[in-house]
């Protein structure tokens, strides 16, 4: 990933060679937006706590598994420090949340809930649906959730190859869709494929760890040159996509 940040680095830009009105206004009013909200304070403050747990927990895992720890026993502890987003991708997707006005949110890969609370905690509107493969991972989050007073939260446990089509056939549509559940290639492309069934003009899709594998690269690059994407936005460690019609099909390396 060294490599891959090197050769990000040297392609990204700043605000001043953002030539998209509407990418210009996403990365000035939003990302660089400086978060300062009460919500953020309660959810660190749980966070912290996370980091001190020592509880053990048998993990279920669907997916490519774990770069820093692949045993299937481990610490909330050490699942917070490692696996968790941090604190200003949480903010990032609050803010998005609140500038577009989204309330159909969906998560794939709930893991411990610090991002999940903050996808919550955006909008009095919202309905947050969130999915995990692991059933101890969903019990710690759903106990942060109650500490948090969050019932705007729609838990769905067990495979999302299962789960995921089953819900999607009652659903209408998606505003904003997080994919940070299972990291390798196929599984990546097939569900952001039958997600795309319910998005709309304005929707957007954060693909989680972009760089993260060989797998996840090829299915970045796939999605991006799909051409019911208009526009993608590459900040490294997620990358966003959006199908607003009439623009221009172009992607930015954002630094």
């Amino acid at each position: 990933m060294v490599l891959d940040y090197l050769k990000y680095f040297t392609k990204a830009n700043n605000a001043h060679g953002i030539h998209s009105p509407f990418v210009f206004d996403l990365y000035t009013k939003v990302y660089k937006k400086n978060f300062h909200n009460s919500d953020f304070i309660a959810i660190e403050t749980l966070r912290k706590s996370l980091k001190n747990d020592q509880r053990k927990l048998e993990i279920t895992d669907f997916g490519a598994g774990s770069k820093t720890n692949d045993s299937l026993k481990r610490t909330v502890a050490d699942i917070s420090r490692k696996s968790l987003k941090s604190s200003f991708w949480g903010q990032f997707f609050y803010a998005l949340i609140q500038h577009y006005n989204y309330t159909e949110v969906l998560e794939l890969g709930t893991s411990l809930g610090i991002t999940t609370s903050y996808l919550a905690k955006a909008n009095p509107k919202v309905k947050v649906n969130t999915f995990e493969g692991c059933k101890n991972t969903i019990a710690i989050a759903k106990e942060n959730f109650e500490e948090l007073n969050l019932g705007n939260i729609n838990v769905t446990a067990g495979n999302i190859d299962f789960t995921l089509p089953e819900f999607l056939r009652n659903t209408k549509s998606l505003d904003l869709v997080l994919f940070d559940a299972n990291h390798r290639y196929e599984p990546t492309v097939r569900y952001f494929n039958l997600c795309y069934e319910k998005a709309h003009e304005n929707s957007v899709f954060i693909m989680d760890d972009i760089y993260w594998s060989e797998e996840m690269k090829q299915a970045w690059n796939e999605i991006k040159t799909d051409p019911r994407v208009t526009i993608t936005v590459d900040f490294f460690q997620i990358g966003l996509v959006f199908f607003r019609e009439g623009k221009q099909k172009q992607d930015f390396v954002l630094r």
